[in-house]
């Protein structure tokens, strides 16, 4: 297993060396700059030519990316053109509190979307069956970005329940753990109804297969509880398939997170995203992308290992 994983993560170089090479040329060849929002559009030309060497973006384009490339090996992420600060420090500040975000969002998805869909497949083809899929239905069809505002405008809005936006630490002044449970909420639930939605159905799909074994037969021929049959000889083999769609999600639940932080004003990575791309701030944009797309050769990996975890018959070689 450890030689599979160390293979699986050398593999994963050329693929990210890829996706930052067709990020920078994205960047590259989008019109504008950083420049033009930095400075006044009646700027003399000379000064920025000035501006553009001092921020290194008057050297070809293949220098560019090998520079950068070069630096972020060595752990010197850039500095940020628009906030002035070092990428890697805004990202260590704002890193915590989207996966924190994640988190919460991935664990309501994962309470809520197994256990309906269990019952949802042992009760096939019945009210609670058809309830649950036009439920799930419903949340997969339903925009993130409207469903967030929807929220807002229900329990921070019209019934003033919970905040609208923002979120902030445990030191003095701050609410405490309640309030601080109740900012993420709202971004929580809009983050991960899409994935509790889809994780539902595959879940009922799964199960469906599993139920109709030879093994469950025998197991209920034995005289054992069915909440035993279902959950400890059932969803194990059920959870195999999921696993994949769990493991997917992971880059799923941060490339989400973009809208949700900007709806709610939540200070986490995927505001800092959005505001460095409308502000031109390449680093910025070169090293959260990076990040994702090593999230995604993650969550690949982690959904590889859980396959061995659950089934002992799967070996990797």
């Amino acid at each position: 297993m450890q030689i599979y994983i160390v293979k699986r993560l050398f593999q994963a170089i050329p693929l990210m060396l890829g996706i930052t090479l067709i990020s920078f040329a994205l960047m590259y060849l989008a019109p504008g700059g950083p420049t033009d929002v930095m400075m006044d559009p009646k700027i003399k030309p000379e000064d920025k030519e000035k501006m553009m060497a001092a921020l290194g973006l008057d050297q070809p384009a293949w220098i560019q990316y090998l520079r950068w490339l070069g630096n972020f090996i060595q752990g010197d992420w850039g500095t940020s053109f628009i906030r002035k600060m070092p990428v890697l420090d805004l990202i260590v500040e704002r890193l915590p509190q989207t996966l924190l975000l994640m988190g919460f969002s991935f664990l309501f998805a994962a309470v809520l979307s197994i256990p309906i869909g269990i019952l949802a497949a042992r009760k096939k083809n019945t009210w609670v069956d058809y309830t649950s899929t036009f439920i799930a239905f419903l949340g997969l069809a339903t925009p993130n970005f409207w469903l967030g505002i929807l929220l807002l405008m229900t329990f921070s809005v019209y019934f003033n329940l919970l905040p609208a936006g923002g979120i902030h630490g445990f030191g003095s002044g701050s609410g405490g753990v309640w309030d601080y449970l109740k900012h993420l909420i709202l971004p929580a639930l809009t983050l991960g109804t899409a994935d509790m939605a889809g994780l539902t159905r595959y879940t009922r799909s799964s199960m469906l297969e599993v139920l109709g074994q030879q093994y469950m037969t025998t197991a209920r021929s034995k005289g054992l509880r069915e909440w035993i049959v279902i959950y400890k000889h059932g969803l194990r083999n059920g959870l195999i398939p999921i696993v994949t769609v769990f493991g997917l999600s992971l880059p799923s639940f941060f490339g989400g997170a973009v809208i949700v932080e900007k709806i709610f004003s939540y200070p986490g990575i995927g505001l800092l995203f959005l505001d460095a791309v409308f502000q031109r701030d390449y680093p910025v944009i070169m090293a959260i992308t990076t990040i994702s797309a090593f999230l995604v050769v993650i969550g690949n990996l982690v959904a590889d290992i859980l396959y061995a975890l659950l089934d002992p018959r799967i070996e990797y070689k």
